[in-house]
């Protein structure tokens, strides 16, 4: 998640007491909420009752007579800093009180009273689930909603989750993000005032062996199955004209376990692709489209030649990961999440190519985040694996009955070569986005991969593990 505050705006005080600065908090470039100074003094002094003045980071002092312009933007970034660390440390950023502060923050903004309303889920295939919540319900109550509509057992709400989605005119679905805890969807997808964005609900896990657990139950396999069904169709996963003969066999006898059987034997089963972006790698200005599943981000790249490469990056070489953006002053309302007009969004990962060789890998895209909180899930997934740990312990219950996610911090590092891959290569666990929400840190203006600090990026634990047979 990039959390920042890239402008302020005078707004007229209540009750004719003169102006007061606002103060616009972006999530991922787009308008989050706006809040005053007071209000985040507010959150600071709840934060530092409840951890403890030695955990929570400095806040920007009070000034006893009125700021200048500059003194106004040396604020902002002193706040912005604040927040960035704040939602950073798992321990406040995953806190009660700094999520439901962001939520009523951003209700209180959109102007959105507290309602029962009707929101439309879409579920892989297309088909609309609708459910009664209210404007303010956040984005564990909305998901147990959508379960209990479904009749998905509760033991099978992780395995799913909902996605922020923006659906093209031919019906394929792009991915903005996960929806966080921190934010209200029915909030979140009317604010945008586009119906080409919707939430949609799909498998939040990487590793096809978790299908088992979810095809034992009716309706944990209608879902997994739907999804495979529109992954084959807008080509995401690859079959040849024999397998697509099979699958379409087995869709006609509804042999639905069968049908994902083979889906998971082909090409791609599990990846989430991602839209025509550019990368650096091999070579500067690369159209690629990166597919990202099997612990590995893949790459299809065209070379200024036109000569198609293929390669993987696996997650386990990767030593640490960082997004970069640069969001543009004074757009003040929201819009379109991530637009290449607005906000422009880099991916990069530090690569371990051989023993001694580490480069960096860029990824210029609007769906960066959204590639960043899959490396994060694969990883966390695999350190979860690694410790002996289930899918299902990755989610506990609240004292409310809300399902919390686990948090945990982890991050990736650079490219594999790109060679021709394996077609016969054995299937590896797939990872998927089911952990904790990323937490990203912006580099102001600099996008050099040599310009980083300490703070600025993820350190990758299941990089640590790595080993002279792994390279």
């Amino acid at each position: 998640m990039h959390f920042s505050i890239p402008e302020t705006e005078t707004r007229p005080g209540e009750g004719g007491n003169g102006a007061y600065v606002a103060y616009n908090i972006h999530v991922n470039g787009v308008l989050h909420c706006q809040v005053r100074y007071s209000q985040l003094l507010g959150l600071h002094e709840q934060l530092r009752k409840e951890y403890g003045a030695n955990v929570v980071p400095a806040f920007p002092p009070k000034k006893i007579f009125t700021l200048t312009p500059a003194e106004v933007e040396q604020r902002r970034e002193q706040l912005e800093k604040y927040m960035q660390a704040v939602r950073q440390d798992h321990l406040l950023g995953g806190s009660e009180i700094f999520n439901s502060f962001l939520r009523k923050a951003q209700q209180e903004t959109q102007q959105i009273p507290t309602e029962e309303v009707q929101l439309e889920v879409l579920l892989s295939n297309g088909q609309k689930v609708k459910v009664n919540i209210l404007t303010s319900d956040q984005t564990e109550d909305v998901l147990e909603a959508v379960a209990s509509k479904l009749d998905l057992p509760d033991d099978l709400i992780g395995y799913f989750h909902l996605f922020l989605v923006r659906e093209a005119k031919d019906g394929a679905f792009s991915f903005i993000r996960k929806l966080q805890e921190f934010e209200l969807p029915y909030v979140s997808v009317t604010s945008l005032h586009n119906p080409d964005y919707k939430i949609l609900l799909r498998k939040s896990y990487w590793d096809s062996a978790y299908d088992d657990d979810v095809m034992e139950q009716r309706v944990g396999l209608n879902l997994l199955y739907a999804q495979t069904v529109a992954d084959i169709e807008q080509g995401w996963i690859l079959a040849s004209k024999e397998q697509h003969r099979q699958l379409k066999s087995l869709q006609e006898k509804v042999s639905k376990k069968e049908f994902i059987r083979l889906a998971q034997t082909l090409k791609y089963y599990g990846y989430l692709k991602f839209d025509p972006c550019i990368t650096d790698f091999p070579e500067k200005g690369c159209h690629v489209i990166v597919g990202a599943g099997n612990s590995e981000l893949n790459f299809q790249v065209k070379l200024p030649n036109d000569q198609i490469k293929e390669g993987s990056f696996k997650v386990t070489r990767m030593r640490c990961w960082r997004v970069t953006s640069s969001v543009p002053v004074n757009n003040g309302t929201s819009g379109p999440p991530a637009s290449k007009s607005e906000v422009k969004l880099e991916l990069a990962f530090e690569y371990l190519m051989s023993k001694d060789r580490l480069q960096w890998v860029t990824i210029t895209s609007p769906q960066a985040i959204m590639l960043s909180i899959c490396l994060q899930s694969m990883v966390d997934e695999l350190m979860v694996k690694k410790s002996g740990g289930s899918i299902r312990k990755m989610f506990r219950r609240r004292a409310n009955g809300a399902l919390q996610r686990s948090d945990s911090q982890q991050a990736v590092k650079s490219p594999p070569l790109l060679d021709s891959p394996d077609a016969n290569r054995e299937s590896i666990a797939k990872v998927s986005s089911k952990l904790s929400s990323v937490s990203l840190r912006a580099i102001s203006h600099s996008s050099s991969s040599t310009d980083i600090k300490a703070n600025d990026f993820h350190g990758n634990f299941a990089f640590e593990g790595i080993g002279d047979e792994d390279l």
